[in-house]
Parts: structure tokens; C-alpha cells; sequence
């Protein structure tokens, strides 16, 4: 399901949009219908009134968020929507000098680019990471009894469609080559099957699961809505992308129902 979610992203041509508008609705619904209540459910103490999972879920958001401004490579869509343009970029972002705002020389233009590359595998990474511990909960899942881990693993593998798709959208969105997006895609497919392995070694506990499947839950919800987004609708804006991502919400709402 994996590899054929990358394959799907590698073929969507002019209807890329509609593609990115359906993965963004996955990618809501994986974190408003799987990820934070699973994450509630194992780390529910709170810390001064607030769920251990949405500290983590808010750390998440945070994390990835000042990660791109500190680089200052965020992947912005104020040209597509500017009034004008002078043949210089005009970015709303702050400017690193004031007075420098626009972008003079290659050099600098191919350090920002290298970085740009570097947020875009670092997500990809993250997705990655994902898909070992989906595996590892299925392991652990079979390990509480058969049932469990059944329900368990047709969750996971229902949405490693949209795995593949988004590791391999988000490493090419930041400016990667393709031989870099099909070995990430790659190590997404392999992914799960080493989280599933490593149950046979030992297991992790409940909290910390919890803990994690938060922080990921808010990671996830910055890139659909900062990044996934935007470069649905800043090419083609229009009502089918949003009812792409509508039905993209409401394919997980049915999944993860009939999973559960």
C-alpha cells in the first residue's frame, strides 16, 4: 500500500492539486481520528490541567514551525497570490538583514536551496519514523491477542497509502530529486515491517507511546495545513480541491470506523 501510494504521486500530472487537496483531508483525519485520541488513551495525566498528549501534540506543531522559520525556508505562496511582481521575489517572511529582503547571488540561492532540500527529507524522515512505529504497533498489538492486532493492522495498512503518497509528495514539494523521493518511499514500504520485528525483541510502554503518537499527531497537522495546503490551492484554487480534501477527511472517518 505504501509503494503504491508513492507510484499514485508520481503520476497525478495536471491533477496534482486534487491529489495534494485528498492527502492533506488523510492526513487531517489520521490526526483528528486515529492519532491524538490513540494518543489520549495512553498518556491521559495531565501537567497543570492538560493532557500529557496535546503538551506533546502542541510540542510537535511547534517544533517543525521553528525549525522552518530558523532557516527561513518556509515554503511560502505569497508570489502566487501577490498583486505584483517586479522580477523579484517579495516575501513577507522576515528578512535576515533589513533591506535585504530579495534574494542576490547563486551562491546563497543554492545554500537555501540545500536547506530547503533538508526540510523536505527531514519530514519525509519523520514519515518514515511513523510508518516503523505503525509496525511496531502492530507487533505489540498481536501481542495483546489476535483480534487486537488484526483490527490494528488493517488500520495501519489502510493508511500507508497515504504514507507512501506523503513521503514521497513532501520530499519532492521541497525541491529533492526523484531518486531521493523512491528511496525514502522505499524505506517508508520497509518500515513497518522492522517496527513489527522489533516487538519480538522487547515492547515500549503505554505512556511513552502515548507521548509519541502526540508529538507525531502535531508534526503532521503543521505539514498538511502549512505546506500540503497551500500548494494545493495556490495553482489551481477551487471547490473540487476543497471537496478533494473534504472527502480525503471523511475516506479516514470510514476507515479508521470500520477498523475500530
Amino acid at each position: 500500500m505504501t509503494l503504491i501510494g508513492g507510484w499514485v504521486a508520481q503520476r497525478t500530472g495536471d491533477r496534482r492539486h486534487l491529489v495534494l487537496g485528498f492527502a492533506a483531508g488523510l492526513m487531517l483525519g489520521v490526526v483528528a481520528f486515529d492519532l491524538l485520541p490513540e494518543a489520549l488513551h495512553q498518556a491521559p495525566e495531565e501537567v497543570h490541567g492538560v493532557p500529557q498528549a496535546l503538551l506533546m501534540f502542541a510540542a510537535g506543531f511547534l517544533t517543525i514551525h521553528i525549525v522552518e522559520r530558523a532557516v527561513a525556508i518556509h515554503r511560502g505562496h505569497e508570489e502566487e497570490y501577490a498583486e505584483h511582481s517586479h522580477g523579484q521575489r517579495h516575501s513577507h517572511a522576515r528578512s535576515p538583514e533589513p533591506g535585504h529582503g530579495h534574494n542576490h547571488g547563486h551562491g546563497r540561492s543554492r545554500q537555501d536551496g540545500e536547506r530547503h532540500q533538508g526540510v523536505g527529507l527531514t519530514a519525509a524522515m519523520a514519515l518514515v519514523g511513523h510508518s516503523v512505529m505503525d509496525g511496531f504497533a502492530i507487533g505489540a498489538a498481536f501481542q495483546a491477542g489476535t483480534t487486537v492486532g488484526t483490527v490494528v493492522a488493517i488500520a495501519v495498512v489502510a493508511h500507508d497509502f497515504a504514507d507512501g503518497f506523503n513521503t514521497y509528495t513532501i520530499t519532492r514539494l521541497y525541491g529533492n530529486n526523484k531518486r531521493r523521493a523512491l528511496a525514502l518511499l522505499a524505506a517508508d514500504a520497509l518500515a513497518p515491517v522492522t517496527g513489527a520485528a522489533i516487538t519480538l525483541l522487547f515492547t515500549i510502554s503505554e505512556h511513552l507511546l502515548g507521548l509519541y503518537l502526540g508529538f507525531f499527531a502535531g508534526f503532521l497537522l503543521y505539514l498538511a495545513t502549512s505546506d500540503i495546503l497551500p500548494e494545493a490551492h495556490s495553482p489551481h484554487p477551487s471547490r473540487t480541491t476543497l471537496l478533494c480534501t473534504l472527502a480525503g477527511v471523511g475516506f479516514m472517518w470510514l476507515v479508521i470506523g470500520f477498523a475500530s
